[in-house]
């Protein structure tokens, strides 16, 4: 019987290594898997290298994996915000290591490592230091850089609902991310506000697919039977 549920935060992400690469979901604080990094803060994995739409809001989540020191490079479209002030000191200390995407690129190249594409071309960065090192080609008169899809060992997502095959729908902008690092991540974990019965969750309105899904943690609601 196919079960994904497992039966606590610190169960899914054990076997996180160090220097991993991690996708997180989350725009800003919205659709961000605060549970499932406070459990890979106790968990103890460093040096990874975390993908992210931001660098970190306020001390908690994403920001206090920073502030932990766990982190070796982070790769994102908004690193400085109003309250990015963990990852800010950590730069201008030149212990972390950035690479800023735009973030249409950021989308289509995790989702290149999703579709199993070898690259992409965009139009997106040509002319800028962003394109400076990578191949650029001239297509039906107008210029593009050559970028890398951006696999993951592992990515931590945060949906709605989800079922025991790994089901899962979102709520609005909790949407986000999820769906598209669920796809190019070797590991996908994804903690959800409820757990509901195999069947409930009409086909149609499923985003993600369980074929993507490894782990689902509970966090409330009904919970079927769950494994170890």
């Amino acid at each position: 019987m196919i079960n994904k549920i497992v039966s606590s935060l610190a169960a899914a992400v054990a076997d996180v290594h160090d220097g991993a690469t991690v996708m997180i979901g989350g725009f800003g604080t919205a659709g961000m898997p605060s549970e499932l990094i406070d459990a890979l803060i106790e968990q103890g994995a460093r040096d990874l290298t975390i993908v992210n739409n931001n660098a970190g809001n306020g001390d908690t989540g994403l920001a206090a994996l920073l502030k932990a020191r766990r982190v070796r490079k982070i790769i994102c479209s908004f690193p400085r915000q109003a309250d990015s002030y963990v990852f800010d000191g950590l730069y201008r200390a030149g212990e972390i290591e950035l690479e800023v995407v735009p973030q249409g690129n950021l989308a289509c190249r995790i989702e290149a490592a999703g579709a199993g594409l070898g690259a992409i071309f965009t139009p997106t960065g040509y002319g800028t230091l962003l394109a400076e090192g990578k191949e650029t080609r001239e297509i039906n008169g107008r210029h593009y850089v050559l970028e890398m899809p951006i696999h993951a060992d592992f990515a931590l997502i945060k949906a709605h609902k989800g079922d025991r095959w790994g089901n899962l729908v979102y709520r609005k902008t909790a949407r986000n991310f999820g769906p598209i690092m669920a796809r190019a991540a070797a590991c996908t974990i994804a903690q959800v506000s409820e757990v509901v019965e195999l069947g409930e969750l009409d086909p149609e309105v499923v985003i993600t697919p369980g074929i993507f899904v490894k782990r689902v943690v509970p966090l409330g609601g009904s919970t079927p039977t769950a494994t170890a």
